[in-house]
């Protein structure tokens, strides 16, 4: 990582504003969790609801990265490629449930979907803000940094597709942004378990 992030591709975690850092971000993800996941329901969004799972994915992730800090390369690397595989099985599941509701032909409530999408983005981007100097280090750190990205992201595309319900009264574009992270999900899972894969085998005797 360049000098102005702080950080080189070496970092483990182990300081305690970075500590302060996922505290702060654990107790963001776990209230957005609450209200995306009610906002979901009462919305009939499976972009919503969806988002609501990566949340709560996120926060059991800076948790574990939270127990992790100061612990050895290999185990760093090992809870890295747990938490690459748990993020593989959400976006299957995500691209799965979403595939099912393309048979279905509920409407989501696009005013809700929206401005539950704009606060989880506010939410999103502060944690993005919280852990930028953080974004580069070793498996373990850099998968906390790509969960924060995506949810930003995420929160765009449903603030997107809410918007196109509206429009066009139809359940497609929630649909769509819903498979549209289940591929963002892939996407990460892909990049952590290579990293990690790399530094657990570094580790071998």
């Amino acid at each position: 990582m360049g000098a102005s992030c702080g950080h080189d591709s070496n970092f483990d975690g182990a300081s305690q504003q970075y500590r302060r850092a996922l505290w702060a971000v654990i107790i963001i993800n776990v209230s957005m969790f609450v209200v995306e996941m009610v906002g979901g329901a009462m919305s009939r969004s499976m972009a919503l609801r969806a988002d609501a799972l990566d949340f709560l994915g996120d926060s059991l992730t800076y948790s574990i990265s939270l127990a992790a800090i100061g612990m050895s390369l290999r185990v760093r690397a090992s809870v890295a490629l747990v938490k690459g595989i748990s993020l593989a099985l959400m976006g299957l599941g995500v691209f799965g449930f979403s595939v099912w509701h393309f048979f279905m032909t509920t409407i989501p409530d696009a005013t809700t979907m929206g401005g539950i999408g704009f606060l989880a983005l506010v939410a999103n981007v502060a944690s993005v803000l919280i852990l930028l100097k953080f974004r580069d280090g070793d498996a373990n750190v850099r998968s906390v940094w790509l969960c924060s990205r995506n949810d930003a992201i995420g929160n765009v595309a449903v603030i997107i597709a809410a918007g196109t319900v509206a429009i066009t009264h139809s359940p497609y574009p929630d649909l769509i942004v819903a498979l549209m992270m289940s591929g963002l999900f892939l996407s990460s899972a892909w990049q952590i378990l290579r990293q990690a894969s790399g530094e657990w085998r570094q580790t071998k005797p």
